[in-house]
């Protein structure tokens, strides 16, 4: 049995910068459905800051304060991994029907 080359024999890989990110980029237009935080119902667990892809949760002294939609795309795991009950402290709506509401 040969042995394998370690970490130093290894050949050097490239690197690349920023590749996918939209940190500088306004993605609210992907969005079908838009995540509404209730902050009375809110129990500030943080899962939805941790679980989010796209760091569009926004918390402030250990407790989340809103929603950056500028950056959330509507996935929804925001929603899903809370765990208030019976109600979340962030639903799912329809993008359209709050822009009509307005």
């Amino acid at each position: 049995m040969s042995k394998l080359p370690g970490w130093k024999e290894l050949a050097k890989g490239g690197i690349v910068e920023r590749a996918g990110s939209s940190a500088d980029k306004d993605v609210s237009g992907w969005r079908t459905y838009r995540p509404v935080h209730n902050i009375q119902k809110c129990i500030n667990c943080l899962r939805c800051w941790i679980f989010c892809p796209d760091s569009a949760i926004q918390v402030k002294d250990g407790k989340v304060v809103g929603i950056d939609y500028v950056h959330c795309k509507g996935c929804g795991i925001c929603s899903h991994e809370c765990p208030t009950k019976p109600e979340k402290a962030i639903t799912m709506h329809l993008e359209s029907e709050l822009k009509e509401s307005k």
